[in-house]
């Protein structure tokens, strides 16, 4: 195997871990390792916000902890072509939420959605983060929620 090749897949394993650490970072309410996903000056747009990261956190935070219970970002298919320190990625993603009762004696909720992350990566410093991201939902739904399988069972 090539050099050539082999430095592609750690590439490739690079801008997938840093995907990850995105999903992570949200579902887990984790605010630096969401942010190590991104450069200082990276830009998002993730439906109706626009701009910086750490504005999306502090947009996305606070609307998550109250409409839900958890996330799952689930990462699908995913291409990447990598042109030197700069790389552009289309992942394909799926998003659960548990959902709080809207009201008061209510019933859970669960989110479906699905979409794309469009992103463009830079290596600085020997690192994959993202640069800028674009966020397109193409399908979404709101389901009953069922008690978790087992969940009457002691741990």
């Amino acid at each position: 195997m090539s050099a050539e090749r082999i430095q592609s897949a750690i590439d490739r394993q690079d801008i997938h871990d840093c995907l990850l650490r995105f999903c992570r970072g949200m579902d887990r309410f984790d605010r630096d390792l969401y942010l190590s996903a991104f450069h200082a000056d990276a830009e998002i747009a993730a439906g109706p916000y626009v701009g910086d990261v750490q504005g999306c956190w502090d947009w996305a935070k606070p609307m998550h902890e109250s409409g839900q219970l958890l996330t799952h970002h689930l990462l699908l298919n995913h291409h990447v072509d990598i042109d030197g320190d700069t790389a552009h990625s289309e992942c394909y993603y799926q998003f659960v939420a548990r959902n709080h009762p809207w009201e008061e004696g209510g019933d859970e909720t669960v989110m479906l959605a699905g979409g794309r992350y469009i992103d463009r990566l830079e290596r600085r410093c020997g690192a994959w983060k993202i640069a800028l991201r674009t966020n397109i939902i193409e399908w979404s739904c709101l389901q009953p929620s069922l008690p978790p399988p087992f969940g009457d069972i002691p741990d």
